[in-house]
């Protein structure tokens, strides 16, 4: 019944309508009814499978057992093991509290994405639900689920194509495939045998997903569901895939580098005490305390959170994140894909230049010039009145449906005579896609007058005349070449030229001689405008070293017009290849293309796109990808990271990307890099500064296991930095403001580390240090006050004990206070930057001096944590200290600023 997929269309395009009707077991009066319900029971429903989706529940459970909420759960239940075989040391405390960690930050991070996911399932079908039918002889309606192959549907203006159908009767049909093939010009349609041989740009051929801008027709379906062009995408979408984030890998080795650290140092200090005889249940839990201070507990959740408050920066640009790891993915992109149509450009036609006799001009001067419309009355009569436009109301305005190329040159020409006058449409010959042209006959005061347009070669040789300044003359051989000049002036901008004449009818005249002896009165230039902020856009991403390549179907021409007009090409010869071109290339040749300084694809199919996608994966980019169209989906899956637009795109484009632009604008891509770049350097100052704290809270168990002094710091209280003081302070260096200084700077590289060596050497051995030695310097001077000498044990209750824990655990504090405003940038100076720039890190400053105050001085804070007031001159003790570490730190910054250029210096 069906053919081949790739077979059956560019076959059935080459048949006689009778013997296309036959080849799928049909006839001119459609199938009947019973013959139809036995197709759908054999071949089911005409319905595309929408992306796949993992349940909720186990989108709900992933977010569990990452890694390093793998790592959590290790520490979680190391700390009831602990709890178990020694009760009453409070590490069930800390396992509950590390539990609870995990959930939190879980489900934020899944309802956050699940949020997005809701806010795009209100979306529409691309398919239309009701079509008509021509079964039994008769016109019906039915659900476009019930076509089966062999249904005959009919079709007018406006009407979106419910499956892969051939035309068999087609009356001025044209249609806008852009959704499939990335063109965004109409195409003319029409019920002939095509020889076309790319299938998918046959005259005859209507796709699903595909609409009508204009005329009606009749159309036989071939394929239906997952077998048309529209479900063959969907299923490259869905077998595509990106793998996994930049951001997810780094966390994996991030998590993996702490395990093993604190894993090692824990099984370090267990064999030693066995080695020195310490009874084996005191000597794991001294291992567990270790390991327990190692893991930074607050990273995860501090993570989720920046990420999270990201997202919702960004949906404030109208940039909607579908996965929050995407935030991040964007600012390491080193290739942006980019379609033409609706991206680049404003998706809608608009006149830009005119030829009005011999005459140039631009269109934005049409306002200034009144005299020009009156002069050449027939030229603008010609724009307003030549056109098959349907008009209809919406919300109280009148608007055009149909072409819209006619609707913009219907506008131009009734913004320039607002008075038409009485005259009537009489008659017409439709637009035909070998003529080229459409002429319409209205019935004026004078007489009937013959109102043509078409594309330039149809017409020229129709023309005998030419109307300048008023007057009409014989159009002579320097004037065609003069207008010809003009024309292959305007299409090498990759505007498109359409012609106008006209003709005064005589009162006998034959229809099939109306198109003769035609007045030529000018040519008309009309673009896809680019959008206005698109230039900026792309010339920021070519000072952040970011690569854009257009990926377009439309023409080659077209697309280095736009491509030169923004910016995107400066060379005065880019490389442009072809869908197929792209085709005859090997795999090697095109890893080979892809490095062309400025490279743009034209022509391209959607299978290619990812292709192109992959190639510069296997070349190690980054790659993003935007785009709206049904074509566009598998590329938008393949990539790192898929850029869908909100208001033009279909929705399998949507459901591929990992970012919908809501308001289509191309800005806030770039606005997004922005944003990215900044949250990986957010991430590097929030985990310096966590692990600082980490060091300072790993000494005290280290002192304890090598001199015998009591524990400095209890692990409940450890948890209390992680978990409770520092918190917000961490959220507030994880959403610092971007910088724009960043976009100035290449990509990171692939390989960079979030936890460098620069980074690792800041943290655990010069602030981590500093931190360590006040806080050990506060637990001696608390001790040493009252009295304590080496080796004197005291017991867990002592109050002396309680003072000392609580100055180590108070000094740990003050010296993160400190040390949050030095971690906001590891090469600034603390005084180049206002305090009050980050309104989060004050809150988190003002958390941390009061919960300060309550640990000391509270009761219920010295009940939770086994804390005691310390003596009022710790205060004095410990603010030498927290001075004396903005001073190492700031001449630590000054001697790094000397050796990095100065982009780095104010960008970091």
């Amino acid at each position: 019944m069906s053919l081949k997929r790739g077979a059956s269309m560019a076959a059935i395009a080459r048949l006689s309508i009778t013997d296309a009707l036959s080849s799928v077991g049909s006839t001119a009066a459609g199938l009947t009814s019973q013959e139809a319900e036995r197709r759908f029971r054999a071949y089911g429903p005409n319905r595309v499978e929408r992306v796949r989706r993992r349940p909720w529940l186990l989108q709900l459970l992933q977010e569990f057992v990452q890694f390093f909420s793998v790592i959590l759960w290790v520490a979680a239940a190391l700390a009831f093991l602990a709890e178990w075989s020694s009760p009453g040391e409070g590490m069930a405390r800390i396992g509950y509290a590390i539990v609870i960690v995990i959930l939190v930050s879980g489900i934020f991070s899944f309802w956050q994405e699940y949020r997005n996911e809701r806010t795009l399932a209100a979306l529409q079908d691309l398919l239309p639900h009701q079509v008509k039918v021509l079964r039994d002889g008769a016109i019906s309606q039915s659900t476009v689920e019930q076509l089966v192959i062999g249904d005959i549907v009919l079709l007018g203006a406006g009407d979106h194509v419910p499956a892969d159908c051939r035309l068999i009767e087609a009356f001025d049909t044209r249609v806008d495939d852009s959704t499939i093939t990335g063109e965004s010009l109409p195409k003319a349609r029409d019920a002939q045998p095509s020889e076309e041989t790319q299938p998918l740009r046959s005259r005859n051929i209507l796709l699903a997903g595909t609409s009508l801008i204009s005329g009606q027709g009749r159309a036989l379906v071939f394929a239906t569901g997952g077998q048309t062009e529209f479900g063959r995408i969907a299923h490259l979408t869905q077998t595509g895939t990106a793998g996994i984030s930049p951001l997810r890998r780094e966390l994996v080795h991030l998590s993996r580098l702490i395990a093993i650290l604190a894993v090692a140092i824990g099984l370090s200090f267990f064999a030693i005490g066995t080695a020195i005889r310490v009874p084996f249940w005191q000597d794991f839990i001294f291992a567990i305390g270790i390991i327990v201070a190692m893991v930074p507990e607050g990273l995860l959740p501090t993570l989720t959170l920046a990420l999270v408050l990201a997202a919702q920066r960004m949906a404030k640009r109208n940039v909607l994140i579908r996965h929050l790891t995407s935030v991040e993915t964007l600012g390491s992109a080193t290739v942006i894909c980019t379609d033409k149509t609706g991206t680049l450009t404003e998706n809608r036609m608009r006149v830009r230049e005119l030829l009005v006799g011999l005459e140039r001009l631009r269109a934005n001067v049409l306002a200034k010039r009144p005299d020009l419309a009156e002069r050449q009355r027939a030229f603008f009569q010609t724009a307003a009145l030549c056109h098959s436009l349907h008009e209809t109301e919406r919300r109280g305005a009148r608007v055009l449906l149909g072409d819209p190329m006619e609707a913009a040159l219907v506008e131009m020409g009734r913004a320039a005579l607002p008075d038409l006058g009485s005259a009537r449409s009489v008659d017409e010959i439709s637009f035909d896609a070998d003529r080229m042209r459409q002429s319409v006959v209205y019935e004026a005061p004078g007489g009937r007058v013959l109102y043509c347009k078409g594309a330039p070669e149809s017409l020229y040789p129709l023309c005998r005349h030419i109307s300048e300044l008023g007057a009409v003359r014989p159009l002579d051989t320097a004037t065609r070449a003069a207008i010809v000049e003009a024309q292959e002036d305007m299409a090498e901008r990759g505007l498109r030229v359409i012609a106008f004449a006209t003709r005064s009818l005589p009162d006998v005249c034959e229809r099939s001689t109306f198109e003769q002896d035609l007045v030529f009165l000018g040519l008309v230039g009309l673009e896809d405008p680019p959008r206005a902020d698109v230039p900026e856009a792309i010339a920021k991403c070519r000072a952040a070293g970011i690569k854009v390549i257009m990926l377009t179907g439309d023409h080659p021409r077209t697309a280095t017009a736009i491509a030169r007009e923004i910016g995107l090409v400066q060379s005065p010869d880019p490389k442009v290849i072809t869908g197929a071109q792209l085709q005859s290339l090997s795999a090697g040749e095109l890893h080979f293309a892809v490095d062309a300084p400025e490279i743009i694809f034209a022509r391209v199919a959607a299978d290619q796109k990812m292709r192109i996608v992959e190639a510069l994966k296997a070349k190690q980019h980054v790659v993003a990808v935007t785009g709206d169209g049904v074509n566009d989906a598998p590329a938008l899956k393949s990539a790192h990271i898929g850029i869908a637009m909100g208001m033009t795109g279909t929705d399998v484009a949507k459901e591929a990307a990992d970012v919908v632009l809501l308001d289509d604008n191309f800005t806030g891509i770039v606005s997004a890099i922005e944003e990215g770049r900044a949250v990986f350097q957010n991430i590097r100052k929030f985990l310096t500064y966590v692990l600082v704290h980490n060091v300072a809270e790993l000494v005290p168990y280290l002192a304890f296991g090598l001199f015998g002094i009591p524990l400095p710091l209890t692990p409940i209280q450890a948890l209390s930095i992680d978990m409770g003081t520092d918190s917000l302070t961490a959220l507030g260096l994880g959403v610092e403001r971007s910088n724009p200084v960043m976009m100035r700077l290449p990509p990171r590289q692939q390989n960079e580390r979030l936890l460098n060596l620069p980074v690792a050497l800041r943290a655990y051995l010069f602030l981590g240090v500093i931190e360590a030695v006040a806080a050990m310097a506060a637990y001696f001077f608390v001790l040493r006050g009252a009295g304590w000498h080496l080796g004197q044990s005291l017991a867990p209750t002592d109050p002396v004990y309680l003072s000392a824990t609580t100055a180590c655990l108070s000094t740990i504090i003050v010296m993160q206070i400190v040390n949050v405003f030095l971690c906001r940038s590891s090469v600034r100076s603390i005084l180049s930057m206002k305090l009050t720039d980050n309104p989060l890190i004050v809150a988190g400053v003002t958390l941390e001096l009061v919960l300060l105050l309550l640990i000391n001085y509270s009761p219920w804070g010295n009940a939770i944590l086994d804390t005691s007031p310390v003596p009022s001159g710790l205060w004095l003790f410990v603010v030498p200290l927290a001075l004396g570490m903005i001073a190492l730190e700031e001449t630590r910054k000054w001697l790094v600023r000397r050796s990095l250029p100065d982009a780095s210096n104010t960008a970091i």
